[in-house]
């Protein structure tokens, strides 16, 4: 008797197969028409005989899952305390959760039965929405609040708050879904990373076991450079809970690769100072995910980062040297005590304008389209394929049922825990929205979410809404609404494209990722409690992205006047930037491929220049690759990326569950 926890609607029962079948291609390059065709092609070609006959939702995918899942948000809370990031899970996850699910069958002698593909796909979901979810809010914004006020809100408070802030995001996601994955065909590499990483583990096929093998030789090179990369991280955990490694300090004097290698000082545009970021930083990871971005938008990366690190940012350095006497001025840059800038502190402003307005644009001219989605038809009016379709993708009724509940949630604990008024509490969640469409979009195009940027959107906004004015906790904790709403929707969507890639049933995708929330919640409280006992105990970890937060709050809460000038200008040439590049290719749309990616120039401009860089070494390998040995190209370039994402976002995984460990055991 199957275990699948919910029956495919309208099929006949047919034999389970484990494998995905050897001769299907993915449709990593996505399908050509218009939203019905790309609908129909999708459902006959990949869903057909496969999601509709797989078990997938079963109770063994959904507790491994949660379990992995609940341990991931444990190490994503400590590298965002540590390090100010987190790490993706899903392709951690199914990899862990092939390997510990066929050990256990080992174990019991081959008596249970292998996960399915689409088990594997939704365990992954699961995992997902338990790792990635539910931590966003609690290391930066209540970590923020708790440098400010010196105490902790209550367990019931914290729980509430992840709780719903998750379930918005997994809701947010239903209608994104449809519009981004199914019919604009959004690249998403990390959830192609994650299929084809999958296949690779269940692949049979001659053509499919090459591409495997090419997958597990850049696993390995990939896992190796994460691994010299991330291990003095454990190394000086170890130090700092009195329990030191001295072959693993030998070793770090020996083999290590730098985090960042600086460009020669006749490159660097400001001779008084250092910019913070201007350098190649040697991960595998970025090249991989920039190989399967694209030219286009990695390049569009490359042009923004150029643009802000020689040419916009030492002009202002000038600027503010020029009018540093003039009363009232507030210069763009204040320099770290080592005389560095930092020029993204700055271009956030610009950047998230470039990526607000530019999502915002595009909806707008895509609106028949995406009313369409919203539409609800009566099936005997729906061609054959789109009533199926609407059988298997989450209704829109869904989305509304769950808001309402999930919206009167948010504004209570908002309003009684934090004297968040009515208003301005549904104005978070209504931000909301829009801070996911930008991060699930900027996830699309370039696989990097923007959550920080976007939060100090929402913090920008609600320093100048009346109510707000002045109170750090209301500024703090919309941003946290919004930001960890929107980088929920992110995670979820890029899961959701490796199920769309193979064949999953999105409905029961949903229903794994809702579950998952729970799992990450009851993992992700008490550990915060656990790591970080008091303010001191958070100083302790000199968390930079909560120090990021809280300065943040502290300068808008104190007027937007101490805003410099020039930030407002990069918001509003931001903003017309942004809208201009959609209408543009709207109306020119041969020109369209040959326009640079305002989501491209925009997120260079939130995130440092060495990331830019390798997204655009990835994209050109690739290119190069591509004129040289078009067919080789085709074939493994994919699995190639994979393998690098998959290798060291593993090793990296790993690192932090084991630094998690030490530092939980160090805090008894």
């Amino acid at each position: 008797m199957s275990n699948d926890l919910t029956k495919p609607t309208g099929t006949p029962d047919a034999p389970e197969r484990a494998v995905l079948d050897a001769d299907l291609d993915l449709p990593i390059q996505g399908f050509k028409g218009t939203p019905e065709e790309i609908e129909r092609q999708w459902f006959e070609k990949i869903y057909t005989g496969r999601g509709d006959r797989q078990k997938q939702l079963t109770w063994r995918a959904v507790l491994m899952g949660g379990v992995l899942g609940m341990f991931m948000s444990i190490s994503n809370l400590y590298t965002t305390l540590k390090l100010g990031w987190s790490f993706g899970v899903a392709i951690t996850a199914c990899v862990l959760s092939f390997v510990i699910w066929n050990a256990v069958r080992s174990i019991w002698g081959g008596r249970l039965s292998q996960m399915t593909i689409l088990e594997n796909n939704c365990m992954q979901s699961t995992a997902t929405a338990a790792g990635s979810s539910t931590g966003g809010a609690i290391g930066m914004a209540f970590g923020a609040l708790l440098l400010i006020d010196g105490v902790h809100q209550p367990w019931y408070v914290v729980v509430a708050f992840t709780l719903f802030t998750a379930a918005l995001g997994v809701f947010l996601a239903i209608p994104m879904k449809r519009q981004m994955v199914n019919q604009e065909q959004l690249k998403f590499p990390s959830g192609i990373a994650a299929a084809e990483t999958l296949r690779s583990l269940y692949s049979h096929g001659a053509e499919a076991m090459k591409k495997a093998h090419a997958l597990l030789i850049t696993l390995v090179a990939g896992g190796l450079v994460g691994l010299l990369r991330t291990y003095s991280t454990l190394a000086e955990q170890l130090r700092a809970s009195g329990r030191p490694q001295v072959w693993l300090e030998k070793l770090q004097g020996l083999l290590l690769i730098p985090e960042a290698l600086n460009v020669p000082q006749w490159l660097n545009p400001i001779p008084r100072g250092q910019m913070t970021g201007l350098a190649f930083e040697p991960s595998v990871l970025l090249i991989g995910a920039g190989m399967i971005t694209g030219l286009r938008v990695s390049l569009s990366m490359l042009l923004g980062a150029v643009l802000l690190y020689f040419v916009v940012t030492p002009q202002l350095v000038v600027m503010d040297l020029t009018h540093a006497r003039l009363a009232g001025y507030v210069p763009s840059f204040v320099p770290a005590a080592n005389g560095d800038f930092n020029p993204t502190r700055w271009a956030l402003w610009g950047g998230t304008s470039i990526m607000v307005f530019s999502s915002l644009a595009t909806v707008a001219l895509q609106w028949r389209t995406i009313a369409r989605a919203f539409t609800l038809f009566k099936k005997s009016e729906r061609p054959t394929h789109s009533a199926a379709m609407d059988a298997i993708e989450v209704p829109l009724s869904w989305l509304v049922a769950g808001l309402i509940p999930i919206t009167i949630g948010m504004v209570l604990v908002q309003s009684l825990a934090f004297h968040v008024s009515i208003v301005l509490g549904l104005i978070a969640v209504a931000l909301s929205f829009v801070v996911s469409l930008v991060c699930c979009r900027a996830t699309g195009e370039t696989d990097t979410t923007p959550i920080g940027a976007m939060g100090k959107l929402t913090q920008l906004l609600y320093a100048a809404l009346p109510g707000a004015k002045g109170i750090a906790s209301i500024n703090l904790m919309a941003a946290g609404v919004t930001a960890s709403a929107g980088g929920a929707a992110a995670d979820l969507l890029t899961d959701l494209k490796s199920g769309y890639i193979l064949g999953a049933n999105p409905r029961k995708q949903f229903i794994a990722q809702f579950v998952g929330i729970f799992f990450g919640t009851v993992a992700i409280v008490p550990a915060w409690y656990a790591m970080v006992p008091n303010k001191q105990a958070l100083e302790a970890f000199n968390p930079p992205a909560t120090y990021m937060w809280k300065a943040v709050a502290d300068l808008l809460t104190q007027g937007l006047h101490l805003l410099p000038v020039t930030a407002i200008w990069a918001i509003v040439i931001g903003a017309l930037v942004g809208v201009a590049q959609p209408v543009a290719g709207k109306l020119f749309p041969k020109a369209g491929p040959y326009l640079p990616s305002a989501m491209g120039l925009g997120l260079s401009w939130v995130m440092v220049f060495q990331n830019s860089l390798s997204f655009a070494i990835g994209a050109v390998l690739v290119a190069a690759w591509s004129k040289l040995n078009k067919k080789g190209s085709d074939l493994y370039s994919v699995p190639v990326a994979s393998g690098l994402i998959a290798g060291e976002s593993l090793i990296a995984a790993l690192i932090a569950i084991a630094c998690t460990v030490v530092g939980l055991l160090a805090a008894k």
